[in-house]
């Protein structure tokens, strides 16, 4: 699957690049895991290049999807690469209306964004049933400074256009969404990075298990 996925891309540096993130990052077959069975459409916040897209089809995730960054030139990667029917990638800010009655995965985007702004996001995807995010959280461990020495290297080289650093904290998160189950788990792979999968089912007793 993963030479199959990274074929798709025009360039040398995005075939190796998207080689080494399916090798290395746990959070793709995470996502699909948690996906499995749905039939609710997807709107991918931060989709980047398409890779999760991608790799959810070669998963026999079949329902449509759409795919939104901020980055202009990974769109149309994404949009160069895909092949596959109910697939749309398009530009547009995290802070916008999502569309509605879709499940809602946010993977390494609310980072880029001040607490203000988060909170904006997170309320948008909280109008969902499911929302499945994965970041890294300020927590003052080693896990949390090698991460943010990461950040600063993709963001200052361009290869991420990011506005400013400003990691969440776990409870931001989970605050966010009350009456929802919460599952939270390490995902961080064989990184050192400090990624943590946060998975939001709305609960039918209006609860939450967090």
């Amino acid at each position: 699957m993963t030479t199959d996925i990274a074929a798709r891309y025009e360039s040398r540096f995005l075939r190796h690049y998207v080689q080494s993130k399916l090798r290395t990052d746990p959070v793709y077959a995470a996502v699909a895991e948690r996906l499995c069975g749905t039939t609710r459409p997807i709107v991918d916040i931060g989709c980047g290049a398409g890779v999760l897209e991608f790799f959810l089809r070669q998963s026999g995730i079949d329902v449509p999807i759409v795919g939104i960054d901020f980055d202009e030139r990974k769109i149309e990667a994404a949009q160069k690469a895909s092949r596959d029917r109910d697939l749309t990638f398009r530009a547009g800010d995290a802070r916008d209306e999502l569309p509605r009655d879709h499940t809602v995965i946010m993977l390494d985007v609310l980072h880029y964004f001040a607490i203000e702004d988060r909170a904006r996001i997170l309320a948008n995807a909280a109008k969902s049933d499911l929302v499945i995010l994965r970041d890294a959280v300020r927590d003052g461990t080693w896990r949390d400074r090698m991460t943010r020495i990461a950040e600063l290297f993709t963001t200052r080289t361009r290869w991420l256009k990011a506005e400013r650093l400003d990691f969440p904290t776990r409870d931001e998160i989970v605050g966010a969404f009350r009456g929802f189950e919460a599952e939270v788990v390490p995902m961080w792979g064989r990184t050192p990075f400090n990624n943590y999968l946060f998975v939001f089912r709305r609960s039918a007793s209006g609860t939450t298990n967090s």
